[in-house]
Order: C-alpha cells, then structure tokens, then sequence
C-alpha cells in the first residue's frame, strides 16, 4: 500500500479544492485550472511509487506543480490573445477521459489471472446472500468505520479481501488494488476517517445497499460491497469526481439509512 496517497476524504477535497482556487486565481478561467489540476495530479501518478514516498508534504509538492503549470502556460501566451494551452486543450481533455475510462482496467490488470478467476468464482458459487444480509453487513461496516473499530471491521472482511479505489487521476486515492483484511480495514478507516462536515449513510448504490460518504452537502465517495461466504470479498471505492457528478445533483434523491452517525 502507497501510505502517500492514504488520506481521508476531507483531506481530498480539501486539496483539490485548493488547487482550483490557485490555479483559477492565476488564470481567471476556472476551465483552464481543471486542466491544469488534472495535470499535475497525472505527473503525481508518474512518480513511482518510492518516490512519492519521499515527499513529506505532498500538498506543497503539487501546489508547487500547479504554480508551475500555470506560469508555463501564461508566459504562452501570444500578442493575439491565444495561447498555445488553448489550442491544445481539447487534446488534453481526451487524454484524460481515456486515462480515467481505464483506471479501473488498470487497477483490475494488476492482479494475476488466477487472482481474478478466483474472486469471481468466489462470488458466483458462494451462497447467495439475502438482501437483509447484505443490508446488515454493509452497516456493519459503516458502523465500525464510523468508530474507528479495526479489529471489528477486519472480522467483517474475508482474510483475502481486495479494494480498488477509483480516483480517475484526479484525486491522491490510492491508485492500485489493496489486499487482505488488515490492509483494506487502514485504508477504509483512513479514508472515512471521522472529520468535521464529514458524514457516512448506508444507500442504494446500483440496486443493493452501499455506502456514500458526503463533505459538507458534497458526495465525496461511493462505496459498493461484494460479499461472499458472510463476509466482505471485494470493496469497490468510487473517488472520480468525474463519476460523482450525477450524485451531486441538486435534484437527485435516494433513500438514506443511517450507519449510526452523521455529520
């Protein structure tokens, strides 16, 4: 696991949030500062992973980045107005839908064949699981992300459980799958860590009971639980913020359940 990029959801939010405002401040066009966001992020994920380890203060290392971007593309600019990041743009936004379409591909290609044969046929010839279990146990889980209960949370987990947490590049989430119980229970209780504003419900998520993890009045994050054998074998992390638009709407609604907190 990359502990550079486990942090929790506030922390996320906080700092893309951030380095919107500083890149759309230096180029007064908040279109512009997404590009420039999304960038930086890509170059983050070019860095291996040792050496993201070795930036202490990652926030600064981007902020630098983005500063950086910015004047690259303001001392771009022509007599005409145009600049030569404009001309480019479209390619860039391309560039980013292809890379975000496979994040999930990618994190799936990380696993052996018999890693993904096994799981899925895990899921297949394991006991069907009734609704009410189902709705129980993801709960459960809730619950003692909620309170920060480890030991509880990795006996809801199968001891092979893996979690792939989709960023789309746009977001510091880890970016390649997580394995075992203890390992997917430290990056789930960091990343829902308790923080003020932030809050967990139990939802309907795609036809059965998930998780949705909310930032003030902002969905941050949708959590979908496969379970096999009464336990937890895969948790699917949803952090694109791209993926997360149509749960922002302010005319959407779904059906809440409390997992024993809010905000």
């Amino acid at each position: 696991m990359d502990e550079a990029d486990v942090v929790s959801i506030a922390e996320l939010l906080d700092e893309r949030r951030y380095l919107l405002d500083v890149a759309c401040w230096m180029l007064g066009s908040a279109g512009e500062a997404e590009c420039v966001v999304d960038e930086v992020y890509r170059r983050w994920y070019g860095l291996s992973g040792a050496a993201r380890r070795e930036i202490a203060r990652p926030r600064s290392w981007l902020a630098r980045c983005t500063g950086r971007s910015c004047l690259t593309r303001l001392a771009l600019v022509e007599p005409s107005g145009d600049t030569a990041f404009e001309a480019g743009a479209e390619g860039v936004d391309a560039g980013v839908g292809v890379e975000v379409s496979r994040v999930l591909l990618d994190a799936l290609g990380c696993l052996s064949p018999d890693e993904r044969a096994r799981a899925s046929l895990r899921v297949r010839r394991s006991d069907p699981v009734a609704p009410w279990e189902h709705d129980a146990l993801v709960r459960a889980v809730g619950r003692a992300c909620l309170d920060g209960d480890a030991g509880h949370l990795v006996s809801l987990l199968c001891p092979d459980v893996t979690a792939f947490f989709d960023g789309g590049g746009k977001v510091r989430a880890l970016s390649r799958p997580v394995h075992g119980g203890r390992q997917v229970a430290h990056g789930l209780l960091t990343l829902l860590a308790r923080r003020p504003r932030t809050a967990l419900t139990a939802q309907s998520v795609n036809g059965r009971t998930g998780l949705v993890a909310r930032y003030g009045r902002q969905v941050a994050a949708v959590i979908s639980l496969d379970i096999a054998d009464h336990r937890v074998l895969q948790v699917w992390v949803i952090l694109n913020p791209d993926k997360l638009r149509s749960w922002n709407q302010p005319t959407r609604r779904r059906p809440e359940g409390s997992c024993g907190a809010g905000p």
